[in-house]
C-alpha cells in the first residue's frame, strides 16, 4: 500500500528524514516539466528542480495542510522560477528575434520533412512562444495546459481568483496564439 503525501511528511518529520526521498520520486517529473517549461532551458530546470526539493524539506515543518502537498509543492517552483526569472533579467524580445538569434529557419518545404520532424520543430516553436509570454500567462498556462491542473488547484498554488486564473489562461493562448500565427505556413 502506498503512503499519502501527509503519511511521508509525518515519518519525516519524525525522523525518517529518507522517507522524503519518497516524495522527491513522487513529485520531481511534474516539478522538472514545471520549471522547464517556464524557463526553456534543462540545466535551469534540474536546478529549479533540486532548489524546490532542498526548500520543500528545510521548510516542510511550515507545512500546515492547509493545502496539498502537491499545491505547496508547485507553488515553492513557481516561486523559484520567478526568481530565477528576475536573476537573469527578463527580456521582451520578439518570437522572431529569438528565433533569428538561434539561427532557426522556418521550413516551408512540407514535402521533404519527415512528420517526427515537423512536431519537434513545432514543440520548440511553441516553447519559445511559452518563453515570451509573461511569466504571469506562462505560468497558468504551464499549469492547466502540460500539468493538467485544476482552475481550482492553480488558484489555490498561486493565491489568485480562479477568474483571474481563467483571464491569465485565455489571454496568455491568445497571445500565444498569434505569436505562432505564422506556423500555419508550414503546417
Amino acid at each position: 500500500m502506498e503512503l499519502t503525501d501527509t503519511e511521508i511528511i509525518e515519518r519525516t518529520l519524525n525522523g525518517e528524514p529518507e522517507a522524503f526521498n519518497t516524495l522527491v520520486r513522487r513529485w520531481e517529473r511534474q516539478i522538472y516539466s514545471l520549471a522547464f517549461r517556464m524557463l526553456g532551458r534543462d540545466e535551469e530546470a534540474y536546478d529549479i528542480c533540486q532548489e524546490t526539493f532542498l526548500s520543500a524539506y528545510r521548510n516542510l515543518s511550515k507545512f500546515r495542510g492547509d493545502s496539498k502537498f502537491s499545491s505547496w509543492l508547485y507553488r515553492i517552483a513557481i516561486n523559484c522560477c520567478h526568481n530565477r526569472i528576475r536573476s537573469r533579467g527578463h527580456s521582451d524580445i520578439s518570437l522572431d528575434q529569438q528565433l533569428e538569434n538561434q539561427g532557426f529557419e522556418p521550413v516551408t518545404d512540407t514535402e521533404n520533412l519527415t512528420d517526427g520532424l515537423q512536431r519537434e520543430q513545432i514543440a520548440e516553436l511553441v516553447r519559445r512562444g511559452l518563453a515570451g509570454l509573461p511569466p504571469d500567462m506562462r505560468q497558468v498556462i504551464v499549469m492547466k495546459e502540460y500539468q493538467g491542473l485544476k482552475f481550482q488547484e492553480i488558484a489555490e498554488i498561486l493565491n489568485i481568483p480562479v477568474s483571474t486564473v481563467k483571464t491569465r489562461l485565455y489571454t496568455g493562448l491568445e497571445q500565444l496564439k498569434q505569436r505562432l500565427s505564422h506556423l500555419k505556413s508550414i503546417l
